[in-house]
């Protein structure tokens, strides 16, 4: 590789994107959210009434796409989708159309395409076991189902029981899906979040990435599982 990237997996509502957006700005890299990739993909697909089962549908939107990352701003064909992609809706739909192996190879290639040749710092499900493989660092997030489903509700305004059941069947079929399923990547160092601060996992990451860039350029980064 000839950057810094450093890669955090993990579920739904594990804090990966919120830890890997103060992460980056802690060490001055770029942060890229693939999921939010994603989720501005199954909005195009709402909006051009393509099924989320509909492969060759999605396949010929995926050209279409004119997707940007501007910080915390998400555009989709020039318009401001921040919000609209944070939808129970689009929580629903995203699933089913990251699941599409054109899908996943067209954004795997914008993603690893993003900011050539500056460290990075991305966050998803798939990075450190398919997007970027040879990361510095890999972590994967973790945290009990109940708190991680305390931590949507919260987010979304809605009730804990009925996120915690769409939750359990998200994580089933990103886990069981074919291509790039959410799995925890070789090498990597798993954080279970759960009853963690934000700064404590943050802190946490900063020391890895740390003892990762103190190794030779050419050695993968070392560490033991925290629970």
């Amino acid at each position: 590789m000839d950057r810094t990237v450093i890669a955090i997996d993990g579920p739904s509502a594990s804090g990966k994107s919120t830890v890997a957006r103060l992460l980056a700005e802690r060490l001055g890299y770029r942060f890229l959210d693939s999921g939010a990739m994603y989720r501005a993909f199954a909005l195009l697909a709402r909006r051009r009434g393509v099924a989320g089962d509909d492969e060759e549908g999605l396949a010929e939107l995926v050209p279409e796409a004119r997707i940007e990352l501007r910080g915390e701003r998400v555009l989709l064909d020039g318009e401001d989708v921040s919000g609209e992609i944070r939808t129970p809706e689009i929580d629903r739909l995203v699933s089913q159309v990251a699941r599409v192996p054109a899908v996943r190879r067209g954004m795997v290639a914008r993603q690893r395409a993003a900011y050539p040749g500056e460290p990075l710092v991305v966050e998803g499900r798939d990075i450190g076991s398919v997007v970027f493989p040879d990361a510095r660092v890999k972590v994967f997030l973790d945290a009990s189902p109940e708190e991680r489903a305390r931590r949507r509700a919260r987010e979304s305004h809605r009730d804990v029981r009925n996120v915690l059941e769409e939750q359990r069947e998200r994580d089933e079929r990103d886990s069981r899906r074919a291509h790039s399923p959410l799995v925890k990547a070789a090498g990597a160092v798993v954080i279970d979040t759960t009853g963690l601060t934000l700064e404590e996992v943050v802190e946490r990451l900063l020391a890895l990435t740390r003892d990762a860039l103190r190794s030779r350029p050419g050695e993968p980064s070392t560490g033991s599982s925290s629970s």
